[in-house]
């Protein structure tokens, strides 16, 4: 049997990303994907919001993505854009890019990590043990862990083998999404109204013709065929256009539900396998991103033994809340896109509230990921929100913060005057900054005089002129 610390369950964004950040602490990592090849993922989600776009930056990859995507204000809310470019962060915008091309580029920037993927295989079944999980695979192949991660979407096996609840709200619809050729080509690319909702077509980069359909009804649970998408396009635009050649094709629908728990003794849930919305928003791939980079550091200090068991806990109990947040805003934009009178006179109405500075600023944090903030008890503003990107001066020369999380370490920053920290696991830098300290939603905060950051990029303390707390704050988080 072969063993590994960590074994992941899916090779999805969710997934690569937690690989690369338990490679980047050392720890011992492999991926279980039932794809045999990357290329089959096609163009699910369109892009990304601000936030992941930063956490993309501290780990130093995010121009990789930058050079092939397309930058615009994404963030909205029930139709109305938010724009969120007077928002502090280097990366107030969005990054349109689909889904295959954000795994294509994230997958090289694993296998440069040198992760290692098993694919055309998933897993079939686990038990788990005080020491570890035995894990088998489809074909009979044994693995075992100490730790077993589900990032394998919302069917996923992990998590109905582990026993977690999926509970929520059914599904009342459905869309169809495919990836196509056309023997003929449309005249007119505008998007078609029915009453069913918005249907659209448009041109992907490699020729291909990416179709969205809304469906009348609720589509049958099986898999759609090249037959189902002919009938939906004839019904909406009233010719197939010739369609062949469908290189992708799938059926969602908006049933919005979530993991019970995300954690069940050594096995854990991340991503679409933990919860799962209608796409409205564009939140899903944000979601499952964060959650790698909130679960990854805790998991690998676990699994050194450099802090105990119990730090897992936090993983649920700051990702829940944020998923159950995104899931009710995700339904509220859901019941906003009906046709009726009375719907269109609700839109208007959160239309005209949301042109006021202060509701836009409030939903624009929380669509694009900026205004997060974790519940790490009372203090100092940027206490559980994430860490400015500033321009520092230190004994290095100029460096920017995000520049000193890309090996995913904790940092404490220091600007008063030194400190000793009695652990070589967290890098102590002294340095000067002489701006303004600004959030997102909040604005302006007084300066603190030191800030203890973690792996993924959010303030666990803060100093005030004192070092109060910090003790508590770096055993709590880096071990004793």
């Amino acid at each position: 049997m072969t063993e590994h610390a960590v074994v992941i369950s899916g090779g999805g964004p969710t997934g690569l990303m937690l690989a690369a950040e338990l490679t980047l602490a050392g720890v011992d990592v492999v991926v279980v994907e039932r794809r045999t090849s990357q290329d089959l993922v096609g163009s699910r989600a369109g892009g990304l919001h601000a936030r992941s776009i930063e956490v993309l930056d501290q780990r130093g990859i995010v121009d990789r993505f930058l050079a092939e995507g397309r930058t615009a204000q994404v963030a909205g809310f029930g139709g109305v854009r938010l724009d969120i470019s007077d928002f502090p962060s280097r990366h107030n915008y969005g990054l349109a890019l689909w889904q295959k091309h954000f795994e294509r580029i994230l997958g090289g920037w694993v296998e440069e990590l040198g992760v290692r993927v098993l694919r055309g295989t998933e897993v079939a079944g686990l038990t788990q043990d005080g020491a570890g999980v035995d894990v088998e695979l489809a074909g009979g192949r044994p693995l075992r862990a100490e730790y077993l991660v589900g990032c394998d979407g919302s069917r996923s096996p992990v998590r109905r083998a582990a026993g977690i609840g999926f509970t929520g709200v059914d599904p009342t619809r459905s869309w169809l999404i495919a990836e196509v050729e056309l023997t003929e080509e449309p005249v007119d690319w505008a998007a078609r109204h029915t009453a069913a909702g918005i249907n659209g077509m448009s041109k992907l980069d490699d020729g291909r013709i990416r179709v969205l359909i809304s469906e009348d009804t609720l589509g049958p649970a099986t898999d759609p065929t090249i037959d189902d998408l002919r009938a939906a396009l004839i019904d909406v635009w009233g010719t197939d256009y010739g369609v062949h050649s469908h290189g992708w094709l799938s059926r969602f629908t908006d049933a919005t539900r979530q993991a019970t728990a995300y954690r069940a003794g050594r096995v854990l849930l991340a991503g679409d396998a933990a919860h799962v919305h209608a796409p409205i928003g564009g939140q899903g791939l944000n979601l499952g991103l964060q959650d790698a980079v909130n679960l990854g550091w805790k998991l690998a200090q676990v699994v050194t033994r450099t802090s105990p068991e119990g730090l897992l806990d936090t993983y649920h109990a700051e990702r829940h809340p944020v998923a159950a947040h995104v899931l009710r805003t995700t339904l509220a934009q859901s019941a906003l896109r009906g046709t009726d009178d009375r719907t269109k006179a609700l839109t208007e109405s959160i239309a005209e509230v949301l042109a006021f500075d202060e509701p836009r600023r409030y939903l624009g944090g929380v669509m694009s990921g900026l205004g997060l903030r974790y519940d790490l008890g009372a203090g100092h503003p940027l206490l559980g929100r994430r860490m400015p990107d500033l321009d520092l001066t230190t004994a290095d020369g100029p460096l920017r913060v995000y520049e000193l999380l890309h090996q995913a370490r904790p940092v404490l920053l220091t600007f008063d005057e030194p400190v000793d920290v009695p652990s070589s696991r967290v890098r102590v830098v002294e340095a000067e900054y002489n701006g303004i300290w600004e959030l997102p939603v909040l604005g302006v905060v007084d300066a603190p005089t030191a800030v203890l950051v973690r792996p993924d990029g959010y303030v666990a303390w803060v100093g005030t002129g004192t070092r109060e707390g910090l003790p508590d704050a770096l055993s709590t988080w880096f071990g004793a």
